[in-house]
């Protein structure tokens, strides 16, 4: 079902987040759609200019009037160049206080680096750091705001943080009684979904709602499945609105302007990072400490391979990099064609080639919380092949797949 007449095309979401269906499409396209055969809108609607949420301040300035504004923001939320807090600042907008996710408010934190709250020097604005001990705002943090906003360029895996911030922040957000506002990104790994769904027994930081590595959403779509699915500690609803992105579907190439962390320098990197990142969980380096990080692998106890780079510390980028200083072993994928799939080949290869197989996985279990479950590493050891191991998350993924069409803003891949 479409749905037509939005008032200034923005999308109320609770309680009102089932009316939307999985042809759900930006509402100021809706009129162009209408008489546009199904099979070829896509590829009309990325013929027009793509505009994020942030860049189309017409559709929620008024929500802003006369309200003490809270900003869950790091250096990705760009308007036209512009950071959106400079940019309400500009624009007489009260912007109270600043919440920053992994990585910082400027993202120049390391993956992990604790981060504290400060006062930002160029806009004089409190900084809350929503990582390490404090990931979720407190009823004291949120106490002086009226409504919070929160614009961070995703990549579209289950393990980048960035969700999970959101996630808690809508859990707050509900508890507290503050209505939320989601300004939506175009999700560069959107156009396919694989990997096994989250066990939930394994939740943690890096993985915190029961979907695929891959989930193929927007972070406005997801947040219309967690409310949807009542997701939130004790079935909360989180009153929120989405300004979705103009002219996008899941089918749309998307090149990030600004890199979304430290380590995603670059397109080749986000579109590897779901299969690369559960090298994370093991000892096998990927590439931070290097220029090219997510876009090689490498470790000590490799040595059947031509291609080898010593990790160094990068200030910006990796400071203390797993093997520092020491000669890695492994593979060059910077100008690798990727595939639109979790591709185990990877860190099954490196397992196979590695002199240290006891100490591949490591001793704590975090290679189970990226993958989501305890089998895979199982598998991986017991040499199961690759489209056997697949096999094995098939029916969760046609459930998740089943019940994702029912969130969708955007014309799907499928």
């Amino acid at each position: 079902m479409r749905i037509k007449g939005f008032l200034l095309g923005i999308i109320i979401c609770s309680p009102l987040y089932l009316i939307f269906s999985c042809s759900s499409t930006a509402p100021s396209n809706d009129k162009q759609a209408i008489n546009i055969p199904v099979d070829s809108r896509n590829e009309v609607i990325e013929k027009q200019v793509l505009k994020v949420g942030a860049d189309q301040l017409e559709k929620y300035l008024p929500l802003l009037k006369n309200k003490k504004v809270g900003l869950v923001v790091n250096h990705t939320a760009m308007v036209n160049q512009i950071h959106l807090v400079d940019t309400l600042m500009s624009l007489g907008i009260n912007v109270k206080k600043i919440y920053a996710p992994e990585h910082g408010f400027r993202g120049t934190a390391d993956a992990g680096e604790h981060v504290a709250s400060y006062t930002d020097k160029k806009t004089g604005i409190a900084v809350v750091s929503l990582y390490g001990s404090n990931k979720k705002p407190s009823p004291e943090q949120l106490a002086d705001v009226d409504i919070v906003i929160y614009d961070i360029q995703d990549i579209g895996a289950r393990f980048f943080t960035y969700i999970s911030t959101m996630y808690l922040l809508m859990e707050s957000c509900a508890e507290n009684n503050k209505p939320l506002l989601i300004l939506d990104r175009p999700n560069p790994n959107g156009d396919y979904i694989d990997g096994p769904v989250l066990n939930m027994q394994l939740k943690s930081f890096i993985g915190m709602l029961p979907v695929p590595i891959v989930h193929g959403l927007t972070v406005g779509e997801l947040a219309q499945m967690i409310n949807g699915e009542y997701w939130l500690k004790d079935s909360l609803q989180c009153t929120f609105t989405v300004i979705p992105v103009a002219n996008y579907t899941h089918n749309t190439e998307y090149d990030l302007p600004v890199k979304p962390s430290p380590n995603m320098p670059n397109m080749q990197a986000i579109r590897l990072y779901p299969s690369l990142a559960l090298f994370e969980g093991t000892n096998v380096s990927v590439g931070r400490g290097t220029y090219f990080p997510f876009q090689v692998i490498g470790s000590p106890f490799t040595t059947d391979t031509s291609y080898s780079f010593t990790p160094i510390s990068i200030d910006g980028m990796s400071k203390d990099p797993m093997h520092l200083n020491k000669k890695c072993f492994g593979f060059d994928l910077k100008n690798l064609q990727t595939k639109k799939e979790v591709d185990l080949s990877y860190v099954i290869q490196m397992y196979q080639l590695s002199s240290d197989k006891l100490g591949y996985f490591g001793k704590n279990n975090f290679f189970d919380k990226l993958a989501g479950t305890t089998e895979l590493k199982k598998q991986i050891i017991a040499h199961t092949s690759i489209a056997d191991i697949k096999k094995t998350w098939q029916k969760d993924l046609l459930m998740y797949k089943k019940m994702r069409k029912k969130y969708l803003l955007y014309p799907d891949f499928e």
